[in-house]
């Protein structure tokens, strides 16, 4: 079943898309994290959040590949050092008037960091894109701001200092805050 949001042109859609997607923590030189501002073009009333650069794995598609690509399509990064599965999370979500039924697979990258300049955004990726930019973890863990993965802030520390699990921990948010 499909309607129209009254309050855009996007159409909606009752029907789950059920995907397996890639993401990336990504970390510059000085240890900070790239972090995209988004919003749902969908739904004005949802906050805004930040998010690592991540998305749907293309057919047959390994995870690391997927989230080199997604690195490059949404911050342009084309070199990194793209490391292990560091976590995995199960969520469902709405966005753009979609719902969502992800299994999420999230390795750690190292480069350089500099200008984040998009490269392929998707339509809705898009009209969703707000800013992006180096989080310091210190300010990052201070803000109060939403992120995704939402157990981004618990999980972090370690990874910054380099210490990865030995098997990719589950990060699942069992209550989401929205």
């Amino acid at each position: 079943m499909c309607f129209s949001h009254p309050a855009s042109f996007i159409l909606m859609c009752a029907a789950t898309r059920k995907r397996q997607a890639a993401r990336v923590v990504c970390l510059d030189e000085q240890d900070r994290i790239l972090l995209i501002e988004a919003h749902d073009p969908a739904n004005p009333a949802k906050p805004d959040w930040w998010e690592i650069p991540g998305g749907g794995l293309d057919w047959n598609e390994p995870t690391v590949d997927c989230a080199r690509r997604e690195l490059y399509e949404e911050a342009g990064i084309v070199e990194a050092d793209m490391g292990p599965v560091i976590w995995t999370q199960s969520v469902q979500f709405m966005f753009a008037g979609m719902h969502f039924d992800q299994d999420e697979y999230i390795h750690v990258a190292r480069c350089k960091g500099g200008e984040i300049k998009p490269q392929a955004l998707e339509m809705f990726e898009a009209m969703a894109f707000k800013s992006a930019r180096w989080w310091p973890l210190q300010e990052l863990l201070e803000a109060d701001v939403y992120t995704l993965p939402h157990r981004l802030k618990e999980f972090l520390p370690p990874i910054v200092r380099g210490e990865l699990p030995p098997e990719p921990l589950d990060i699942t948010e069992p209550n989401p805050p929205w």
